[in-house]
Protein backbone atom coordinates (compact mmCIF):
# COMPACT_ATOMS: atom_id res chain seq x y z
CA UNK A 1 0.00 0.00 0.00
CA UNK A 2 1.18 3.57 -0.68
CA UNK A 3 0.95 5.63 2.50
CA UNK A 4 1.37 9.25 3.56
CA UNK A 5 2.81 9.71 7.06
CA UNK A 6 2.73 13.22 8.51
CA UNK A 7 5.13 13.80 11.37
CA UNK A 8 7.23 10.92 10.10
CA UNK A 9 10.43 12.64 11.29
CA UNK A 10 9.17 12.64 14.87
CA UNK A 11 9.52 10.00 17.56
CA UNK A 12 6.49 7.70 17.18
CA UNK A 13 6.03 8.68 13.53
CA UNK A 14 9.56 7.71 12.48
CA UNK A 15 9.41 4.34 14.23
CA UNK A 16 6.04 3.67 12.60
CA UNK A 17 7.50 4.54 9.17
CA UNK A 18 10.20 1.97 9.87
CA UNK A 19 7.55 -0.65 10.71
CA UNK A 20 5.49 0.21 7.63
CA UNK A 21 8.47 -0.16 5.30
CA UNK A 22 9.43 -3.45 6.95
CA UNK A 23 5.83 -4.59 6.29
CA UNK A 24 6.28 -3.87 2.57
CA UNK A 25 4.48 -0.52 2.26
CA UNK A 26 5.67 2.48 0.25
CA UNK A 27 5.85 5.60 2.40
CA UNK A 28 5.77 9.34 1.72
CA UNK A 29 6.77 11.42 4.77
CA UNK A 30 5.72 15.05 5.15
CA UNK A 31 7.27 16.90 8.09
CA UNK A 32 8.27 20.53 8.65
CA UNK A 33 11.14 19.48 10.99
CA UNK A 34 10.13 21.99 13.66
CA UNK A 35 10.42 19.22 16.24
CA UNK A 36 11.34 16.24 14.07
CA UNK A 37 14.73 15.17 12.74
CA UNK A 38 15.63 14.58 9.11
CA UNK A 39 18.03 11.84 10.21
CA UNK A 40 15.13 9.95 11.80
CA UNK A 41 13.36 9.46 8.46
CA UNK A 42 13.85 5.98 7.04
CA UNK A 43 16.15 6.10 3.98
CA UNK A 44 13.63 4.15 1.89
CA UNK A 45 10.86 6.69 2.50
CA UNK A 46 10.23 9.63 0.18
CA UNK A 47 10.61 12.84 2.20
CA UNK A 48 9.00 16.23 1.61
CA UNK A 49 9.68 19.10 3.99
CA UNK A 50 6.42 20.99 4.36
CA UNK A 51 3.84 22.16 6.88
CA UNK A 52 0.76 19.92 6.88
CA UNK A 53 -1.34 23.10 6.88
CA UNK A 54 0.08 24.05 3.47
CA UNK A 55 -2.61 22.53 1.24
CA UNK A 56 -0.76 23.34 -1.95
CA UNK A 57 2.42 21.61 -0.77
CA UNK A 58 0.51 18.55 0.45
CA UNK A 59 -1.47 18.24 -2.79
CA UNK A 60 1.69 18.72 -4.84
CA UNK A 61 3.49 15.97 -2.92
CA UNK A 62 0.52 13.63 -3.40
CA UNK A 63 0.28 14.35 -7.12
CA UNK A 64 3.89 13.24 -7.47
CA UNK A 65 3.52 10.39 -4.94
CA UNK A 66 -0.13 9.18 -4.93
CA UNK A 67 -1.15 7.57 -1.64
CA UNK A 68 -4.06 5.41 -0.54
CA UNK A 69 -4.15 6.24 3.17
CA UNK A 70 -2.89 8.82 5.67
CA UNK A 71 -1.26 8.15 9.04
CA UNK A 72 -1.33 11.46 10.91
CA UNK A 73 1.22 12.05 13.70
CA UNK A 74 2.13 15.71 13.18
CA UNK A 75 1.08 17.76 16.22
CA UNK A 76 2.29 20.07 18.94
CA UNK A 77 2.16 17.86 22.02
CA UNK A 78 3.31 19.55 25.25
CA UNK A 79 0.48 19.85 27.76
CA UNK A 80 2.00 22.76 29.67
CA UNK A 81 2.77 24.72 26.51
CA UNK A 82 -0.76 24.16 25.28
CA UNK A 83 -2.10 25.95 28.37
CA UNK A 84 0.27 28.91 28.02
CA UNK A 85 -0.10 29.27 24.24
CA UNK A 86 -3.52 27.86 23.34
CA UNK A 87 -3.77 29.77 20.05
CA UNK A 88 -0.72 27.97 18.69
CA UNK A 89 -2.15 24.58 19.61
CA UNK A 90 -5.53 25.21 18.03
CA UNK A 91 -3.79 26.60 14.93
CA UNK A 92 -1.24 23.78 14.59
CA UNK A 93 -3.30 20.80 15.69
CA UNK A 94 -6.86 21.65 14.71
CA UNK A 95 -6.65 24.14 11.85
CA UNK A 96 -3.57 22.39 10.47
CA UNK A 97 -5.30 19.02 10.49
CA UNK A 98 -8.43 20.44 8.83
CA UNK A 99 -6.27 21.82 6.02
CA UNK A 100 -4.46 18.49 5.74
CA UNK A 101 -7.69 16.50 5.56
CA UNK A 102 -9.07 18.80 2.87
CA UNK A 103 -5.87 18.44 0.85
CA UNK A 104 -5.67 14.65 1.05
CA UNK A 105 -9.36 14.30 0.28
CA UNK A 106 -8.87 16.40 -2.86
CA UNK A 107 -6.20 13.90 -3.93
CA UNK A 108 -8.39 10.85 -3.36
CA UNK A 109 -7.15 9.72 0.07
CA UNK A 110 -10.18 8.31 1.87
CA UNK A 111 -8.61 6.42 4.80
CA UNK A 112 -6.96 7.90 7.91
CA UNK A 113 -5.20 6.48 10.94
CA UNK A 114 -5.00 9.25 13.52
CA UNK A 115 -2.45 9.14 16.34
CA UNK A 116 -4.64 10.58 19.08
CA UNK A 117 -4.12 10.72 22.85
CA UNK A 118 -5.65 9.36 26.02
CA UNK A 119 -5.34 12.94 27.31
CA UNK A 120 -8.85 13.51 25.99
CA UNK A 121 -10.23 11.52 28.98
CA UNK A 122 -9.01 14.05 31.55
CA UNK A 123 -9.18 12.69 35.10
CA UNK A 124 -11.00 9.37 34.71
CA UNK A 125 -13.68 8.09 37.07
CA UNK A 126 -12.07 4.64 37.02
CA UNK A 127 -9.02 2.88 35.66
CA UNK A 128 -8.12 1.11 33.47
CA UNK A 129 -9.92 3.56 31.19
CA UNK A 130 -12.30 2.09 28.56
CA UNK A 131 -13.22 3.83 25.30
CA UNK A 132 -16.71 4.39 26.74
CA UNK A 133 -15.33 6.70 29.46
CA UNK A 134 -16.38 10.34 29.43
CA UNK A 135 -14.31 12.51 27.10
CA UNK A 136 -13.40 15.50 29.24
CA UNK A 137 -9.90 16.81 28.43
CA UNK A 138 -8.27 19.06 31.01
CA UNK A 139 -5.70 20.65 28.71
CA UNK A 140 -5.80 22.50 25.41
CA UNK A 141 -3.67 19.72 23.95
CA UNK A 142 -6.26 17.09 24.92
CA UNK A 143 -9.04 19.29 23.59
CA UNK A 144 -7.32 19.60 20.20
CA UNK A 145 -7.13 15.82 19.91
CA UNK A 146 -10.81 15.52 20.80
CA UNK A 147 -11.79 18.14 18.23
CA UNK A 148 -9.92 16.23 15.53
CA UNK A 149 -11.61 12.97 16.49
CA UNK A 150 -15.01 14.69 16.30
CA UNK A 151 -14.09 16.10 12.89
CA UNK A 152 -13.22 12.60 11.68
CA UNK A 153 -16.59 11.34 12.91
CA UNK A 154 -18.42 14.02 10.93
CA UNK A 155 -16.31 13.38 7.83
CA UNK A 156 -17.20 9.70 8.09
CA UNK A 157 -20.92 10.62 8.12
CA UNK A 158 -20.77 13.26 5.40
CA UNK A 159 -18.01 12.10 3.05
CA UNK A 160 -17.63 8.40 3.86
CA UNK A 161 -14.09 8.91 5.18
CA UNK A 162 -12.76 5.84 6.98
CA UNK A 163 -10.75 6.57 10.13
CA UNK A 164 -9.25 4.93 13.19
CA UNK A 165 -8.08 7.01 16.17
CA UNK A 166 -5.54 5.45 18.51
CA UNK A 167 -5.49 6.81 22.07
CA UNK A 168 -2.49 6.25 24.33
CA UNK A 169 -0.53 7.92 27.13
CA UNK A 170 3.25 7.53 27.20
CA UNK A 171 5.33 6.21 24.33
CA UNK A 172 8.73 4.99 25.47
CA UNK A 173 11.84 3.02 24.43
CA UNK A 174 13.32 2.81 20.92
CA UNK A 175 13.88 0.62 17.91
CA UNK A 176 17.45 -0.33 17.05
CA UNK A 177 17.79 2.75 14.83
CA UNK A 178 15.28 5.32 16.09
CA UNK A 179 14.60 6.74 19.52
CA UNK A 180 13.42 9.69 21.58
CA UNK A 181 15.17 13.03 21.03
CA UNK A 182 13.11 16.00 22.19
CA UNK A 183 14.25 19.54 22.94
CA UNK A 184 13.31 20.17 25.67
CA UNK A 185 12.73 16.68 27.03
CA UNK A 186 9.52 16.36 29.06
CA UNK A 187 8.96 12.58 29.25
CA UNK A 188 9.82 10.79 32.46
CA UNK A 189 11.89 7.83 31.24
CA UNK A 190 14.33 9.86 29.09
CA UNK A 191 14.58 12.46 31.87
CA UNK A 192 15.58 9.76 34.39
CA UNK A 193 18.05 8.39 31.84
CA UNK A 194 19.54 11.86 31.50
CA UNK A 195 20.17 11.83 35.25
CA UNK A 196 21.75 8.38 34.98
CA UNK A 197 24.07 9.64 32.23
CA UNK A 198 25.06 12.75 34.18
CA UNK A 199 23.18 15.28 32.06
CA UNK A 200 20.89 16.23 34.94
CA UNK A 201 21.58 16.36 38.66
CA UNK A 202 18.39 14.71 39.89
CA UNK A 203 14.83 13.71 39.09
CA UNK A 204 11.99 15.79 40.45
CA UNK A 205 9.18 13.61 41.79
CA UNK A 206 5.99 15.64 41.75
CA UNK A 207 4.18 14.32 44.80
CA UNK A 208 4.75 11.25 46.96
CA UNK A 209 1.41 11.29 48.79
CA UNK A 210 -0.92 9.90 46.11
CA UNK A 211 -3.26 7.00 46.98
CA UNK A 212 -0.98 4.51 45.18
CA UNK A 213 1.14 1.68 46.61
CA UNK A 214 4.29 3.83 46.93
CA UNK A 215 2.68 7.27 46.96
CA UNK A 216 3.92 8.35 43.53
CA UNK A 217 1.76 8.77 40.45
CA UNK A 218 1.15 5.75 38.20
CA UNK A 219 1.26 6.06 34.42
CA UNK A 220 0.90 3.79 31.37
CA UNK A 221 4.14 3.29 29.38
CA UNK A 222 4.07 1.57 25.99
CA UNK A 223 7.05 0.45 23.95
CA UNK A 224 7.19 2.55 20.79
CA UNK A 225 7.53 -0.60 18.67
CA UNK A 226 4.22 -1.83 20.08
CA UNK A 227 2.64 1.51 19.21
CA UNK A 228 4.01 1.27 15.69
CA UNK A 229 2.55 -2.23 15.39
CA UNK A 230 -0.87 -0.91 16.44
CA UNK A 231 -0.77 1.79 13.76
CA UNK A 232 0.13 -0.79 11.11
CA UNK A 233 -2.71 -3.04 12.27
CA UNK A 234 -5.17 -0.14 12.27
CA UNK A 235 -4.79 0.13 8.49
CA UNK A 236 -6.70 -3.15 8.26
CA UNK A 237 -9.57 -1.80 10.35
CA UNK A 238 -10.46 1.10 8.06
CA UNK A 239 -14.06 0.73 6.87
CA UNK A 240 -15.74 3.30 4.58
CA UNK A 241 -18.05 5.60 6.51
CA UNK A 242 -16.82 4.47 9.94
CA UNK A 243 -14.80 6.40 12.54
CA UNK A 244 -13.42 4.04 15.15
CA UNK A 245 -11.32 4.65 18.26
CA UNK A 246 -9.13 2.30 20.28
CA UNK A 247 -7.18 2.67 23.50
CA UNK A 248 -3.64 1.36 23.59
CA UNK A 249 -2.22 0.44 26.98
CA UNK A 250 0.28 -1.82 28.64
CA UNK A 251 -2.22 -3.60 30.86
CA UNK A 252 -0.82 -2.09 34.05
CA UNK A 253 0.94 1.12 34.91
CA UNK A 254 4.23 1.92 36.60
CA UNK A 255 4.79 4.49 39.33
CA UNK A 256 7.39 7.26 39.17
CA UNK A 257 9.31 5.53 41.96
CA UNK A 258 9.25 2.25 40.01
CA UNK A 259 10.60 3.96 36.89
CA UNK A 260 13.46 5.46 38.88
CA UNK A 261 14.24 2.09 40.48
CA UNK A 262 14.22 0.25 37.15
CA UNK A 263 16.45 2.87 35.51
CA UNK A 264 18.89 2.53 38.41
CA UNK A 265 18.90 -1.24 37.97
CA UNK A 266 19.28 -1.21 34.17
CA UNK A 267 21.98 1.47 34.05
CA UNK A 268 23.86 0.48 37.19
CA UNK A 269 23.66 4.10 38.37
CA UNK A 270 21.80 5.05 41.53
CA UNK A 271 19.51 7.83 40.32
CA UNK A 272 19.03 10.65 42.85
CA UNK A 273 15.56 12.15 43.20
CA UNK A 274 13.88 14.96 45.08
CA UNK A 275 10.23 15.20 46.02
CA UNK A 276 8.47 18.35 44.83
CA UNK A 277 4.85 19.46 45.30
CA UNK A 278 2.16 17.82 43.18
CA UNK A 279 1.44 19.47 39.85
CA UNK A 280 -2.11 20.80 39.53
CA UNK A 281 -4.37 18.41 37.62
CA UNK A 282 -2.13 15.35 37.87
CA UNK A 283 -4.37 12.32 38.54
CA UNK A 284 -3.02 9.54 40.79
CA UNK A 285 -3.40 6.81 38.14
CA UNK A 286 -3.71 6.89 34.35
CA UNK A 287 -3.88 3.47 32.72
CA UNK A 288 -5.73 2.62 29.49
CA UNK A 289 -7.86 -0.47 28.91
CA UNK A 290 -6.80 -1.88 25.54
CA UNK A 291 -9.05 -4.96 25.52
CA UNK A 292 -11.08 -3.60 22.56
CA UNK A 293 -7.90 -3.24 20.47
CA UNK A 294 -6.96 -6.80 21.41
CA UNK A 295 -10.37 -8.12 20.30
CA UNK A 296 -10.78 -6.13 17.10
CA UNK A 297 -7.21 -5.40 15.95
CA UNK A 298 -5.54 -8.49 17.35
CA UNK A 299 -3.13 -6.13 19.14
CA UNK A 300 -1.55 -6.41 22.53
CA UNK A 301 1.86 -5.22 23.70
CA UNK A 302 4.63 -7.68 22.86
CA UNK A 303 7.11 -5.79 25.06
CA UNK A 304 5.20 -4.93 28.25
CA UNK A 305 8.15 -5.23 30.64
CA UNK A 306 9.27 -1.90 32.09
CA UNK A 307 12.81 -3.29 32.29
CA UNK A 308 12.80 -4.02 28.55
CA UNK A 309 11.36 -0.60 27.76
CA UNK A 310 14.03 1.13 29.83
CA UNK A 311 16.82 -1.10 28.50
CA UNK A 312 15.91 -0.33 24.87
CA UNK A 313 15.72 3.41 25.61
CA UNK A 314 19.10 3.27 27.39
CA UNK A 315 20.71 1.29 24.57
CA UNK A 316 19.62 3.87 22.00
CA UNK A 317 20.79 6.77 24.19
CA UNK A 318 24.21 5.17 24.64
CA UNK A 319 24.52 4.69 20.87
CA UNK A 320 23.30 8.27 20.23
CA UNK A 321 24.55 10.40 23.14
CA UNK A 322 23.73 13.58 21.23
CA UNK A 323 20.49 12.27 19.78
CA UNK A 324 20.19 12.74 16.02
CA UNK A 325 22.95 15.36 16.10
CA UNK A 326 25.70 12.68 16.17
Amino acid sequence: MRLLVTGGAGYVGSVTVEALIEAGHEVLVIDDLRTGHRAAVHPDATFVRADVADEGAVQGALRENPCEALLHFAAASLVGDSMSDPHAYFRNNVAGTLALLRAVNAQGVERVVFSSSAALYGTPERTPIPESAQLAPESVYGETKLQIERTLQWLARTLGLASVALRYFNAAAASAERGEDHQPETHLIPIVLEVASGERAEVQVFGDDYPTPDGTAVRDYIHVLDLADAHVRALGALEPGEAKAYNLGNGSGASVAEVIAVVSEVTGVQVPSRVAPRRPGDPPVLVADSSLAERELGWKPARPSLSEIVADAWRWRQAHPNGYQD
